[in-house]
C-alpha cells in the first residue's frame, strides 16, 4: 500500500494516542476516521485509541467494502455519511468525552445547539453542535440524522454533531484541525457545567464582532 497510506495511518495512531492520554477518550470507546484516494481508514471495531497499531487500521474502499486491516468500526455507516454530506470533510473524530456525554444526561441548552456560545473561542473554534437523539450505537439510522443536519445548515456549516448518551462526532480538514474543535467542545461542556449551566451566552453583538474580525461563517 502507497507512503501516503501509511503516514496516514500513523496519524490516526498518534491522535489516538494524544486524544487517549489526556482523556478525552478510554476504554474501547470512540473511532476515526480519514478520506484518502483509495477509500476510507477508519479504526478497527472496538480498539482502543491508545493502544493502535498501524497495520490494523482498516482500510475500506468508498462502497464500504473491507480492502485491509482489522475489522473496521460499526459506525463506519456514520463517518460515510458526513463524507457525503460535506464534501470538504477529510476527517472524523467520535469520543464518549466524559463532560459532553455528561450533559446529555442532564439536557442540552437546545436541540440545535448543546451548548452556548460562552467563550469566543468556542464561536471561533466549534460553531453550531445539534443534539441527535438516543439511538444505540452503530444504528444506520444516525447517519440519515445526521447527514439531513449537515445538508440542511449550509448557511452555518457544521463541525460537529452530539448524539445523546454516545458523544461527539467531529469532522474538518485535517486530524489535527479535528481533535483541536473536539478539546474546545468538550472542554466548554466542562466550564459550562462548572459553572451549574448558569453563565450567559455571548451576546449578539460580541459574536456579530468576532464573525466580522475574524471572518466567521457562524
Amino acid at each position: 500500500m502507497s507512503d501516503q497510506l501509511h503516514a496516514e495511518r500513523l496519524e490516526i495512531c498518534r491522535v489516538g494516542k494524544s486524544l487517549f492520554d489526556r482523556g478525552y477518550a478510554h476504554s474501547t470507546a470512540g473511532n476515526i476516521s480519514v478520506r484518502t484516494d483509495h477509500g476510507f481508514l477508519i479504526t478497527p471495531s472496538d480498539a482502543c485509541l491508545g493502544f493502535l497499531q498501524p497495520e490494523h487500521i482498516a482500510l475500506v474502499d468508498f462502497h464500504g467494502k473491507q480492502v485491509s486491516g482489522a475489522p473496521a468500526s460499526k459506525t463506519l455507516s456514520l463517518h460515510q455519511a458526513i463524507y457525503d454530506a460535506d464534501s470538504s470533510a477529510r476527517c472524523v473524530i467520535h469520543t464518549h468525552s466524559t463532560h459532553l456525554v455528561a450533559l446529555t444526561l442532564q439536557g442540552g441548552w437546545k436541540a440545535d445547539d448543546i451548548l452556548p456560545p460562552i467563550t469566543p473561542y468556542y464561536v471561533m473554534k466549534v460553531g453550531h453542535v445539534p443534539l441527535v437523539p438516543y439511538h444505540r450505537p452503530g444504528d444506520p439510522a444516525v447517519a440519515t440524522i445526521v447527514s439531513t443536519l449537515i445538508t440542511s445548515a449550509r448557511a452555518k456549516p457544521l463541525r460537529a454533531v452530539m448524539i445523546e448518551r454516545l458523544g461527539p462526532n467531529v469532522w474538518h480538514q485535517s486530524l489535527a484541525s479535528a481533535m483541536a474543535t473536539l478539546e474546545e467542545l468538550e472542554e466548554t461542556a466542562k466550564l459550562w457545567l462548572l459553572s451549574n449551566r448558569s453563565v450567559p451566552a455571548l451576546s449578539d453583538e460580541q459574536i456579530n464582532e468576532l464573525i466580522a474580525r475574524f471572518n466567521l461563517r457562524y
